[in-house]
C-alpha cells in the first residue's frame, strides 16, 4: 500500500471516529425534536429542567460505569448498591441528628462516600484477586445489597429524620442561577471523570486494560489494580448519586434504584463506550442518560405508548446499540 493510500485510510478512520463520537448527540437532538412535535409541553422550561435533573442520577453513576466497562469489567450491582448506600446514609444521619443537628447531613454524605467506595472496592477485589467474572461477582453482590436494604428497612421504608428534611431538600430541589444543584453536581463529576479518563496516565491504563489485558501487562500496566480502582470509582459515583437522591423522596426502600443497572449500562453503551472494553466516552454516557430520560418523558406526555413499557423500550435500545456496535466493528 502506497503512502497516499495509507494517509487516505487514516483520514477515513478519523472521520468514522468523529461520526461515532457525535452519534449519541445527533440521536439526542432528533429525539428532542420528535418530542417537541409530539407534545408542545415538552419544550417548556419546567419540563426540560425536570428531564435534565431526573437524568442526573443515571449520568453520575454512568461516569463510574464508563471506567468499569472501558477497563473490561461490568457492574450489575449499581442499582442495589445505590439502595444500600442510601439506607446506610439515612441511618447515619438519623443517628447523628440529635447531637450534630443539620451537620448530620454532611456527616451522612461522608459516610455514603466511604461506604460506596468500600462497596466498589469489594467488587473490584473479588473480580481481580478472586479471578471471577465481573458478571458473576456483581450479580451476587446485587442480591446481597438488595437483601441488606430490605433487612434494614424491615421490608418497608427507611425515612430521613423530620428535623433534617427541610435543610436537605435544596440539594435536589434548589438551584444556583436557575440551574438545579443535581445538574451542577453532575457537571462536576463529568468534568472530573473526563479529565481522569482522557488526560491522565490512569485513564490510558484503563483503556489499555480493556483493549487487551495481556498486551497491557507486557507494557507494565498492573491490570488488576487498574480494574479495582475502576470499581472504586464506580462505588464513589453511586455514593454521589445517593447524596443527590435522598432529598428527592426522603427515604430508602427495597425498590430504590431498581433496574438502574439496566439504565446505566444502556446509557454507557449508546454513548459510545464499547461493552467489550478498550474505549470509554464520558460525554457520550451523559448523552445516553439524557436520551433515556427524554424517551421516558415523551412516553409519559404522549398516548402512543404506555409509560409502563419504559423498561421494555430501554431494553430494546441496549440490544439495538449492541447490534450497531457489532456491525460497525465487523466492517
Amino acid at each position: 500500500m502506497s503512502a497516499a493510500e495509507v494517509a487516505a485510510s487514516r483520514e477515513t478512520d478519523r472521520r468514522s471516529i468523529r461520526w461515532s463520537e457525535m452519534a449519541p448527540f445527533i440521536a439526542l437532538a432528533v429525539i428532542v425534536i420528535l418530542g417537541a412535535l409530539i407534545n408542545s409541553n415538552f419544550m417548556s422550561s419546567n419540563n426540560l429542567l425536570n428531564v435534565i435533573t431526573r437524568s442526573a442520577f443515571i449520568a453520575i453513576i454512568g461516569v463510574g460505569a464508563t471506567f468499569v466497562i472501558a477497563s473490561g469489567g461490568l457492574d450489575l450491582s449499581v442499582g442495589s448498591m445505590m439502595a444500600f448506600v442510601t439506607g446506610i446514609m439515612i441511618m447515619s444521619m438519623n443517628a447523628l441528628a440529635p447531637s450534630l443537628g443539620t451537620w448530620a447531613i454532611a456527616a451522612g454524605a461522608g459516610v455514603a462516600l466511604v461506604v460506596g467506595g468500600l462497596c466498589g472496592l469489594m467488587n473490584g477485589l473479588i473480580v481481580t484477586v478472586g479471578r471471577i467474572e465481573p458478571f458473576i461477582v456483581t450479580l451476587g453482590t446485587m442480591g446481597i445489597f438488595r437483601a441488606f436494604i430490605t433487612f434494614m428497612s424491615d421490608g418497608g421504608s427507611l425515612p430521613i429524620d423530620r428535623s433534617l428534611r427541610n435543610a436537605y431538600r435544596p440539594v435536589y430541589f434548589g438551584d444556583f442561577l436557575g440551574i438545579p444543584y443535581p445538574v451542577l453536581i453532575t457537571l462536576v463529576v463529568v468534568l472530573l471523570g473526563a479529565f481522569l479518563l482522557y488526560r491522565t496516565k490512569f485513564g490510558r491504563r484503563v483503556t489499555a486494560a480493556g483493549s487487551n489485558d495481556d498486551v497491557a501487562r507486557f507494557s507494565g500496566v498492573h491490570v488488576g489494580r487498574v480494574r479495582t480502582w475502576a470499581f472504586v470509582i464506580q462505588g464513589l459515583c453511586v455514593a454521589v448519586a445517593a447524596i443527590c437522591y435522598v432529598p428527592r423522596l426522603g427515604a430508602a426502600t427495597p425498590t430504590t434504584g431498581q433496574l438502574w443497572e439496566l439504565q446505566v449500562i444502556t446509557a454507557v453503551v449508546i454513548g459510545g463506550t464499547l461493552l467489550r472494553g478498550g474505549k470509554g466516552r464520558i460525554w457520550g454516557t451523559v448523552a445516553g442518560a439524557l436520551i433515556l430520560e427524554v424517551i421516558a418523558n415523551v412516553m409519559v406526555l404522549s398516548d402512543m405508548v404506555s409509560e409502563y413499557l419504559v423498561a421494555a423500550v430501554q431494553g430494546a435500545i441496549i440490544i439495538i446499540a449492541m447490534l450497531a456496535h457489532r456491525f460497525t466493528s465487523a466492517r
